[in-house]
């Protein structure tokens, strides 16, 4: 069973009161524990995260810091933060002219070089700028509780966007041995509606996922529950297709999108022309035939419109009579 699981086992049996929160949030964290961890033991809310968070890397600043060589340093799949090209050329810019304001966060690897817990965006632009070496941190950070920060910590940046969090939770619970939707819910500090709303993702086809990954901001969660409603009902080709625009072409839209999978309306056939009967110059009725319905209109003698009912039943008997 993996450490979530056994955290959410432990939760299940845990009464919070508000008292209990707010000694909770006023006591300082024990050091053996991570931000994750307040958040299994406690069921503490996504501001209680934010803070212990917060709280950790206060003390991941006293640690080991200097400048170390760029070149030993490596992205560990899943924690890097997704930025819009917009976003990362003006990092870039930022960086050409100004110092690092916060150090990168390293875990050291057994061939000495380091694995990059946060700060991916930073090392990869300086590599790109050619500068070899930045300021930097050397954590003894369990490589799981690594993990753990990262994504606790990629959840809650205001530019996150809902594919990127639907990814981290995917890894979340596949590592939290199956851990229901609704446990996954608590475990985060999110509404079981949001969840449901971020694993719409779900429903999209491998390719469009694939060409999402490469502008994850351009579909929200709203928008791909249509989409992957098109998909079960069969249309996923289209939904490829629209998914791989919206990554291409910045001018097309999500309401686009959805317009573009729906099945196309099969309009209900209309009469050609409405049937006029006339006396002399006027016009005694119209008959028009819509969908099965045959409508008389009269423009004379509406009186006799009951009459005229009648007629026309004795009409349709004789004929249907004379066929047999």
């Amino acid at each position: 069973m993996s450490w979530m699981k056994q955290q959410a086992e432990k939760a299940k049996n845990i009464q919070v009161t508000q008292e209990d929160q707010r000694k909770a949030t006023e006591s300082s964290p024990a050091a053996a524990r991570t931000a994750p961890g307040h958040l299994m033991q406690l069921q503490a809310t996504a501001e209680r995260q934010r803070k212990e968070i917060a709280e950790l890397r206060l003390q991941l600043q006293k640690a080991s810091r200097a400048k170390r060589p760029v070149a030993r340093m490596h992205e560990v799949e899943g924690r890097r933060r997704k930025l819009t090209p917009e976003q990362y050329a003006e990092l870039k810019a930022n960086l050409e002219k100004y110092p690092l304001s916060n150090p990168v966060v390293l875990e050291e690897r057994a061939d000495g070089d380091w694995n990059i817990n946060a700060g991916n965006n930073r090392v990869a632009i300086y590599k790109e700028l050619g500068i070899e070496e930045i300021d930097s941190i050397v954590t003894d950070i369990d490589g799981v509780d690594a993990e753990r920060l990262a994504f606790f910590s990629n959840l809650f940046a205001p530019s996150l966007s809902d594919f990127e969090k639907y990814w981290h939770f995917q890894r979340l619970q596949h590592e939290a041995d199956a851990l229901t939707r609704q446990e996954l819910a608590t475990e985060v500090g999110l509404s079981d509606s949001h969840v449901s709303k971020i694993f719409s993702f779900d429903g999209l086809p491998a390719e469009a996922k694939d060409a999402l990954a490469e502008r994850p901001e351009r579909l929200g969660a709203e928008a791909a529950a249509q989409l992957a409603k098109a998909t079960a009902e069969g249309r996923a080709q289209a939904v490829i297709e629209a998914v791989r625009r919206l990554v291409s072409d910045s001018r097309y839209t999500q309401k686009e999108a959805i317009r573009s999978v729906q099945p196309p309306v099969v309009r209900q056939s209309t009469a050609d022309e409405t049937l006029v009967v006339k006396i002399g110059k006027r016009r005694y009725c119209e008959i028009t035939a819509r969908n099965g319905v045959i409508g008389v209109r009269l423009k004379a003698e509406t009186e006799r419109a009951q009459e005229w009912a009648k007629e026309i039943q004795q009409f349709i008997e004789s004929k249907l009579a004379s066929n047999d």
